[in-house]
């Protein structure tokens, strides 16, 4: 598959504005690489600013280990170290600056900083990926997603089997057994983007337009690889792709990144930062 025109050709008088900038809220005490794996995927995958918007008392240690392109915007946290609800006003403010907002890697399942990913989804109105603890907390609210003036609301969810199981209430099994057919139920009533993460990926943009993944392997079962893939959407929405089309193309590239370093390391040796260092030769492959 070839990538878009748009990703792989620059003006040469073009400036990092013209790349988007993604808000990335992610990461908690347990967590923390979670969030720098996304915004590492993201800075990799071409979109000119990263934000990394994690719990006040990580940024410290955020410092040492993140890529030094990427900023921080330090929040109000929990007592265990978690994103607060107390953190949504500055959230809302900085989101304004911002393209693209990703939520969810790493970010635990308190009952605060479900509020404040809920207050996120609900009030917000920026183009979204939203992954992980932030699908946790959509179960029981799905309601959130239903006002909405788009035919196809340009919002990204990328559950795996169990998470896109919690959010309908019926179980992994079913889910399994019908793949294709539960992706683009959900997508046609709720008028987001699905990303139903596995062995062939199932992209479902409403129920007509779908797109099954052949790229990646077993290896990538791995933990931090869901991470990466939400940076690489990110980063497609925020350089101008539709919904649909910025999660198809990660997917693809994604997976392709992660069949280079099987290759080269074996599927039971890829970790998730692998995959990360093998986006540019996924890229060249693609152009």
């Amino acid at each position: 598959m070839r990538l878009p025109t748009r990703l792989l050709h620059r003006k040469p008088d073009a400036h990092k504005g013209d790349f988007g900038h993604v808000l990335v809220l992610a990461g908690s005490a347990r967590f923390s690489g979670a969030s720098v794996l996304c915004a590492e995927a993201a800075m990799r995958s071409g979109v000119g600013l990263v934000t990394l918007g994690i719990p006040k008392g990580l940024n410290s240690s955020i410092i040492k280990i993140k890529p030094r392109e990427i900023m921080t915007l330090p929040l109000a946290q929990t007592r265990n170290g978690c994103l607060s609800s107390l953190a949504y006003k500055e959230v809302k403010d900085f989101s304004a600056n911002a393209d693209v907002v990703a939520i969810g890697p790493g970010l635990g399942q308190g009952k605060s900083t479900q509020s404040l990913v809920r207050k996120v989804l609900a009030k917000i109105n920026k183009p979204m990926v939203v992954d992980a603890d932030a699908l946790n907390a959509l179960a029981g609210h799905l309601s959130l997603l239903r006002p909405t003036t788009y035919d196809l609301r340009p919002t990204i969810i990328t559950p795996h089997s169990g998470e896109m199981a919690r959010l309908l209430g019926v179980s992994v099994k079913e889910v399994q057994s019908r793949r294709e057919d539960i992706a683009k139920g959900f997508s046609g009533k709720y008028k987001v983007v699905v990303v139903l993460k596995g062995r062939d990926t199932v992209v479902a943009g409403g129920r007509d337009k779908c797109y099954i993944n052949k790229t990646g392997n077993p290896g990538m079962a791995t933990g931090g690889s869901g991470d990466v893939l939400t940076g690489i959407i990110a980063a497609f929405l925020a350089q101008g792709l539709d919904a649909f089309e910025a999660a198809k193309y990660a997917v693809y590239l994604h997976g392709l990144a992660g069949d280079i370093v099987a290759k080269e390391k074996t599927e039971i040796s890829l970790i998730a930062s692998d995959i990360i260092a093998k986006i540019p030769e996924a890229v060249k492959r693609s152009s």
